[in-house]
């Protein structure tokens, strides 16, 4: 079956119309073109998307390998290739080793080029910690923010966060020093307290520098409870980079876009509910927004290719909406 992706209008009379044909056929087309089956969201997910919408997006039961989602469980040999990937993880993400890297990629000297450039780049990145998605990222990042603007059309900055928040893994590539998988993907979370169980394979932790230092594995460590996430040092990796990217260039979107960016791997805060106790007020408002957006990450990701030349003069004016054309990485 071949589906045709068409750019959504912003009128209400449409957006209704759509969720009216979604109700009648029991069935969620994502503009992706890959189909959902319609269940009843709980209350949790309601109330965070009624910030700014009455749409739900209802999220499929499985993966595109036919797990669920998010299953670091499911036998399978991607499965296997998953837990090694945070196995490496957890021993090497020291608080040393964030403090260098953070120090390092802060530099912004390797190279300067556009939003979109950089997107294209990521045809040549595959994120071999997602145990739900081997296709190249560009793809996700245009069915993340494809399904946002369905759902979310007048927030446009919405849609451009989508689009960028994975840009980060261009550190995969050689021109960004090729570093390894485990310190550019993969769930995030704080150093210099001790690791929360609500982290994925969480055994591995014992294998880590910090595990046993007594500065850093007591709960709060070398925090204060409510201190707020920009004074906690976090894991390495494309999200942090790409939000250091977007800081420096003087992107002029929210705050909340800059938190969806930073910590939307952060998992075991956003679904895991660990480490709130070091949120403060911004932090927590900021993190409805970011539950907003978790489910389109990870629900929208599927096989069935989006059509990029047909979207991409939508996003190119939202780039030069929010970023300059040239941007320091």
């Amino acid at each position: 079956m071949t589906i045709t992706i068409e750019q959504p209008q912003l009128e209400i009379s449409q957006v209704d119309q759509d969720k009216e044909i979604s109700s009648e056929t029991k069935d969620l087309v994502l503009d992706g073109g890959f189909v959902v089956p319609k269940t009843v969201p709980n209350n949790t997910e309601l109330a965070a998307e009624d910030l700014v919408s009455n749409n739900d997006f209802l999220a499929p039961e499985i993966n595109s390998f036919g797990h669920s989602f998010r299953d670091y469980d499911a036998e399978s040999e991607r499965q296997k290739g998953v837990e090694e990937f945070y196995r490496l993880q957890h021993i090497n993400q020291s608080y040393d080793y964030v403090k260098r890297m953070r120090e390092e990629y802060g530099k912004l000297n390797r190279v300067e080029m556009s939003i979109w450039e950089c997107c294209e780049l990521l045809n040549e990145v595959v994120d071999d910690s997602d145990p739900d998605l081997d296709e190249p990222q560009i793809m996700h990042l245009l069915q993340s923010a494809e399904a946002i603007r369905k759902d979310y059309p007048d927030e446009d900055w919405l849609h451009l966060t989508a689009l960028i928040h994975d840009l980060g893994k261009v550190l995969l590539l050689p021109s960004f020093g090729g570093l390894p998988q485990w310190a550019v993907v993969g769930d995030t979370f704080p150093l210099g307290c001790a690791f929360d169980e609500a982290n994925v394979h969480h055994k591995y932790f014992k294998e880590n520098p910090d595990y046993n230092n007594p500065a850093y594995n007591t709960k709060n460590g070398i925090y204060t409870e409510g201190c707020g996430f920009d004074n906690v040092m976090i894991s390495w990796g494309h999200d942090d980079y790409m939000y250091l990217v977007a800081k420096a260039n003087g992107t002029t979107l929210p705050p909340a876009a800059l938190f969806i960016i930073r910590y939307h791997s952060f998992y075991p805060l956003h679904t895991g509910g660990a480490y709130k106790h070091l949120m403060n007020e911004e932090d927590a408002k900021n993190l409805k927004w970011l539950k907003v957006f978790n489910k389109y990450d990870l629900y929208s990701k599927s096989k069935e290719k989006i059509d990029v030349e047909k979207v991409k003069p939508y996003y190119l004016s939202l780039i030069e909406k929010y970023f300059p054309a040239k941007l320091r990485w």
